[in-house]
């Protein structure tokens, strides 16, 4: 989870659920009962991946809303402290509704939601539904994506798919309703629960954002007690060195959402293989320019460096997240980090 430290860098959206946690269940539960469906949706949303918020961001907002408070202390926003507040304020059924929305896949609509569910996960679920059930599901989502599910379709299965596909008309609106209902309660809810993440996912996240010292520190201590889940959090961690494992196209992509100030410091701490690996998917001219940045700019705090380079590994991991770049495994098999 990311750590909030400078109001300036929050959006209005982000500061609308750590207000909504400052002032607590009694009056947010007031403020969301005049929201509609979609806000309360999106306020969950930031709400659910909020993070720590340092205490004077915490005071700062506060006396944005020109409000007062005698101390302001850290602030966690997680799924847990998000399922409860709305578990106050609405039925059990619209709660869970809105919080296996907030676990699922992203996307507005349920058919947006399909196309970034795992092709695999996708054809394991279809395959047990009726042919015409799957055509339809099939023709509502993109075509590249509904070609990886059929692909992995028994050959039997996936003709009978193929034949229901060519002779399908429009299809009614009751019909589609029925199917977008079903998965609804079928797939996603039970895709929500599946994927949620254990203690050690979760803690590995929190142990991506120490700094350095830190994390040696915490990790050495639970090493001590535990080597069994020190190692499995090891294994979980996503480091700045990991990015190695990200193909060209990946890392072009990478390099255009990045601060240029903020890769330079990065690089500046980085091995000499990853730093390759950026120059080099760089122009000539601009990878000149980056390394005459790094020999210039001299002793760097080592603080400085971590924060740009946990900065770049999120954006690769909302890359990830997105479906925009895949990162390949450790064991040389391609897979998304997550």
């Amino acid at each position: 989870m990311s750590q909030h430290t400078d109001i300036s860098t929050l959006s209005g959206s982000e500061k609308a659920p750590i207000f909504m946690l400052v002032i607590g269940y009694v009056q947010a539960a007031k403020l969301l009962k005049v929201m509609d469906h979609d806000e309360i949706r999106a306020i969950s949303q930031h709400m659910a991946h909020l993070g720590t918020v340092s205490s004077s961001v915490v005071e700062a907002l506060v006396n944005e809303f020109t409000m007062t408070i005698d101390s302001a202390s850290s602030l966690i926003g997680t799924y847990g402290s998000t399922e409860r507040l709305l578990s106050k304020v609405l039925d059990p059924e619209r709660a869970q509704q809105i919080m296996e929305e907030i676990r699922g896949p992203s996307g507005r609509t349920m058919w947006d939601k399909l196309g970034n569910v795992n092709e695999g996960v996708l054809a394991n679920y279809l395959k047990n539904e009726y042919p015409q059930t799957v055509a339809v599901v099939l023709s509502k989502i993109r075509s590249v994506h509904a070609a990886r599910v059929l692909a992995l379709f028994p050959e039997s299965f996936a003709m009978e798919v193929v034949m229901r596909m060519l002779r399908m008309q429009s299809v009614q609106k009751d019909i589609l309703d029925h199917v977008e209902k079903t998965l609804r309660t079928e797939f996603m809810s039970n895709y929500a629960r599946s994927n949620r993440r254990d203690a050690h996912e979760l803690m590995a996240d929190i142990f991506n954002n120490f700094d350095r010292n830190t994390e040696f520190r915490f990790m050495a201590a639970l090493e001590e007690r535990n080597r069994e889940s020190a190692d499995r959090i090891k294994q979980l961690m996503f480091t700045f060195e990991d990015l190695s494992r990200l193909d060209s196209g990946g890392v072009q992509l990478l390099l255009r959402r990045v601060a240029k100030e903020q890769l330079t410091v990065a690089l500046r701490g980085a091995s000499e293989t990853l730093k390759e690996l950026f120059l080099t998917n760089m122009s000539e001219r601009a990878g000149k320019m980056m390394q005459e940045d790094i020999n210039a700019m001299g002793p760097v705090r080592l603080r400085d460096v971590d924060e740009a380079q946990a900065a770049i590994v999120a954006a690769a991991k909302a890359l990830a997240e997105a479906n925009e770049i895949v990162i390949a495994g450790s064991d040389g098999a391609d897979e998304l980090v997550y």
